[in-house]
């Protein structure tokens, strides 16, 4: 792929502005420096609208506002997660900047594909049951195949394939996500890589597929055996310091369930969204059917009982 088409993946702004030009629905949306009056900016929004940085992922940063009050809290929080060494360290141009745009309500998907020479096939396609209205927008259960009628997913592939030619990808993995309401299909964003993390387990066959695919070699078909799967990224309940979780192994016991496997490590200072950047871990399911997969994930999650400690404030002296 070209460095512009990759670039464009990374900024949420110059991504919506090829896909307004590729007539796809796109909402209001403007650009805010980081330094600019937030109540000047509150001004120029329409509400509800949705506040994020341009180049962060997994929901980093991204705040709904109802109103010109919680915009401008929302702006000067995420101008502060802005300037945090981590992120202001990296001196991207992207994160000088917020882009502000018009909530778009509707149920949320996302989508695994593959571009070869241009042509865009979708490789799985996955519900995320839970809604996702803010204030803020934690991802936790993916599964798949998905559950919407034909000709929904047919419009969602062929959406994500339109959006996938406005950015110019050319070949390599597509990870898409988008929302959809009575008004069609609108894209969120589209990333020129695979799922990300430990979520990629979900698919067992991908990496393979997307390694024949890299060596120009026939790619195959991705195939679900049993039928059904999804994953459930654990969320982080409030902030503190990680203490262990218990009930691991007895939602382990719960049948469906693959695997449960917690990636905080103990005394870990733990950070939700908006802030945050991490889950406390991930549960895999299989099952005869999506509904099934499902309802063994939040049966298996409903078992885990996290123990967070006080992080007790640093004092300058």
């Amino acid at each position: 792929n070209s460095p512009g088409a990759v670039a464009a993946c990374r900024n949420k702004f110059e991504a919506r502005q090829k896909f307004a030009a590729a007539g796809l629905h796109v909402p209001e949306f403007l650009r805010v420096p980081v330094d600019a009056d937030p109540e000047a900016a509150a001004g120029e929004a329409s509400y509800p609208c949705v506040l994020k940085p341009l180049g962060l992922s997994g929901s980093r940063g991204v705040v709904r506002a109802d109103s010109a009050e919680e915009f401008v809290a929302a702006f000067r929080r995420i101008a502060k997660l802005l300037a945090s060494p981590d992120i202001a360290g990296q001196r991207e141009e992207q994160n000088r900047f917020i882009q502000v745009e018009r909530f778009i309500p509707g149920r949320e998907f996302a989508l695994e594909g593959i571009v070869d020479e241009g042509s865009f096939r979708v490789l799985a396609l996955f519900d995320k049951p839970d809604p996702l209205d803010g204030p803020y927008f934690e991802e936790t259960i993916y599964v798949t195949p998905s559950r919407e009628d034909r000709s929904v997913q047919r419009a969602i592939e062929q959406t994500a394939g339109r959006a996938v030619r406005a950015l110019g990808l050319r070949r390599g993995p597509v990870h898409a996500e988008m929302r959809v309401n009575v008004e069609g299909v609108w894209m969120l964003e589209v990333a020129a890589r695979p799922i990300g993390g430990l979520c990629a387990r979900v698919l067992p066959g991908l990496p393979k597929l997307l390694i024949r695919h890299a060596l120009f070699d026939d790619p195959g078909e991705l195939r679900l055996d049993p039928p059904s799967a999804g994953v459930m990224m654990i969320p982080i309940p409030r902030a503190g310091i990680y203490e262990g979780v218990r009930g691991v192994e007895d939602a382990k016991g719960v049948a469906g369930i693959q695997e449960v496997i917690i990636t905080a490590k103990l005394q870990q200072p733990l950070i939700p969204l908006p802030e945050g950047s991490s889950y406390l871990g991930f549960i895999f399911a299989e099952g005869a059917s999506p509904t099934e997969v499902e309802e063994t994930l939040r049966r298996a999650h409903a078992l885990l009982r996290i123990d967070i400690g006080v992080a007790l404030p640093v004092l300058a002296r």
